[in-house]
């Protein structure tokens, strides 16, 4: 297990906090690391085009994406649940330090309007062994439009010791409400089993891996229907943390112009940010269900070579599928 923390860059009491506070969280990750999960971007043909030529991906702002609720699930989850086992809550960590509750939400309520709109997020999906030819139906329908591609990426950079874009990954839970509510309660009972310990760590730190959890169940939750999405995101914040390498700039993404942050697809190494640059960061292509697979497979053949990839190697990386999905 020692191994895992190192590669995840924290310490054994760093990484007992995170499984205090976020459970799901944590179990998903060491989960991600054992399996040396793949994650993958399912998008239409231009835009992996782009991905791959500027060497960059976009993250859209919340209230742009797929699902105008984004946020707002989660928040109404987080929301409910706190207002039900408050008293709760209060009672543990008051009960070592006096006042916690109220600075708490005073804290996290002055944040949540910055959540809601100055957030940005980049989506990948958990990538199988069982889809590396075909990719995921669902996906397709969803994304892929008349040229689908989706992009396979090596998960090093997901889990990397690193801060140097101050963008950061996180499994997305799908719950209901009361599937919610459960969670919830787990993460009540974790902090009462270890109150001893969180007494010890100090009440910035406690506050800080707090406000941490509700800040993920706020961008992290999604509606149980999405399950199949199998999700994860990269979430960028610059009110909260502001990297110097995310560049917002004014882009259209289906006519509609909208700020986006651009996340450069590069190693820097003296930062421990290792795995990202492209081609090697890519461990495949899928180009899905089209009427001109042979064009686009030869377009990304191309694309690749002229980032350095060996012409034999990027050909043996570009699969397509032959699934037989009507558009």
């Amino acid at each position: 297990m020692s191994e895992i923390y190192r590669r995840l860059g924290i310490t054994e009491e760093q990484a007992r906090l995170f499984s205090i506070f976020n459970p799901f969280a944590f179990q998903q990750t060491l989960g991600a690391i054992n399996v040396g999960q793949r994650f993958v971007y399912y998008t239409d043909a231009d835009t992996a085009m782009k991905i791959i030529k500027n060497e960059e991906i976009w993250m859209r702002k919340s209230h742009s994406m797929n699902d105008y609720r984004e946020i707002e699930h989660g928040f109404d989850c987080l929301n409910g649940a706190h207002k039900k086992y408050k008293d709760r809550l209060c009672a543990i960590l008051d009960s070592v330090y006096p006042g916690f509750c109220e600075r708490l939400e005073t804290l996290f309520n002055g944040w949540l309007p910055h959540f809601r709109t100055n957030t940005y997020i980049a989506c990948v999906s958990e990538h199988d062994v069982s889809e590396d030819k075909y990719g995921r139906l669902s996906m397709w329908r969803a994304y892929g439009r008349t040229a689908g591609v989706a992009i396979v990426f090596k998960g090093d950079a997901f889990f990397g010791p690193s801060d140097a874009l101050k963008a950061y990954s996180s499994p997305v839970a799908y719950l209901s409400d009361l599937a919610f509510d459960t969670e919830y309660l787990r993460f009540l009972d974790s902090i009462k089993q270890n109150l001893d310990f969180i007494r010890l760590a100090g009440e910035t730190t406690i506050r800080d891996y707090i406000f941490g959890a509700y800040r993920n169940a706020v961008l992290c939750t999604k509606h149980p229907g999405f399950s199949e999405e199998r999700e994860w995101r990269v979430i960028y914040q610059p009110t909260f943390r502001l990297s110097e390498r995310i560049q917002l700039e004014v882009e259209s993404i289906g006519s509609v112009p909208q700020i986006v942050a651009k996340i450069p697809l590069k190693d820097v190494p003296h930062e421990n940010l290792i795995g990202l640059n492209l081609p090697g960061s890519i461990e495949r292509i899928i180009i899905g269900p089209s009427k001109y697979p042979a064009g686009i497979f030869d377009a990304f053949l191309q694309i690749l070579t002229d980032l350095g990839a060996d012409q034999s190697e990027a050909a043996n990386k570009i699969i397509v599928s032959d699934l037989p999905l009507r558009q």
